[in-house]
């Protein structure tokens, strides 16, 4: 069974940082991409950015651009999300999302973290 653990949410003020996390555990296989997703009350969830865990091609939403910035390491199968210049309007649960092949099965399988609450607000 593969699982992904999120940290690093909480309550910031506009104009702050946080820094989220994501690690993938269980039989993997290997993972063809890590991302974040987000949801805020009354809207539906969106992308936020993407990664491509080989060659590092990204993805981004038009409203993080310039703001946020994915990256990973693949030798830990963990995925951050630097998020800077935060507004009120990045007020959001976000998930962490894999496309991956499974170890033992060789499954192609699509996982979702638990989520982590982003608050930002004075």
């Amino acid at each position: 069974q593969v699982r992904l653990v999120e940290s690093g949410g909480g309550l910031v003020q506009p104009g702050g940082s946080l820094r989220l996390s994501c690690a993938a555990s269980g039989s993997i296989f290997s993972i063809y991409d890590m991302g974040w997703y987000r949801h805020a009350p009354g809207k539906q969830r969106e992308l936020v950015a993407r990664i491509i865990t080989s060659g590092g091609s990204t993805d981004y939403a038009d409203s993080v651009k310039g703001r946020f910035t994915i990256s990973r390491d693949n030798a830990k199968n963990t995925v951050y999300l630097q998020m800077n210049t935060l507004k009120p309007e990045d007020t959001a649960v976000y998930y962490c999302n894999a496309k991956l092949v499974a170890g033992t099965t060789h499954r192609y399988l699509e996982v979702w973290g638990q989520g982590t609450l982003v608050t930002v607000s004075s």
